[in-house]
């Protein structure tokens, strides 16, 4: 874990995150705490972890998301030697769906 991240202010929005209850309330909180591409960045990281865990190339993750290769290498360096975040969030996603 990177201890750069774990700092009171961290927390505490991790904390205030915790909280929301549903996807009407992640909007609202997101929308006011992010300027627009901020959230766009995020949710392209997201999308880029979920095709590269799908298997899908550089090249097919480039031109669906618009994702520069830096981005899909930084993105494929966590999901391969990271803290397993992705993984972690990927299998609750797919453990809900069931």
């Amino acid at each position: 874990m990177n201890r750069k991240i774990r700092q009171g202010s961290v927390e505490h929005l991790f904390d205030a995150v915790l909280h929301l209850e549903n996807k009407e309330e992640c909007f609202s909180f997101f929308e006011d705490l992010c300027t627009v591409n901020e959230l766009l960045s995020l949710s392209q990281r997201f999308e880029v972890a979920s095709m590269l865990r799908d298997g899908r190339t550089y090249l097919e993750i480039e031109k669906a998301t618009g994702a520069s290769t830096a981005t899909i290498s930084r993105v494929n360096r966590s999901l391969n030697y990271g803290n397993e975040g992705y993984d972690l969030v990927f299998r609750r996603m797919k453990d809900a769906d069931r």
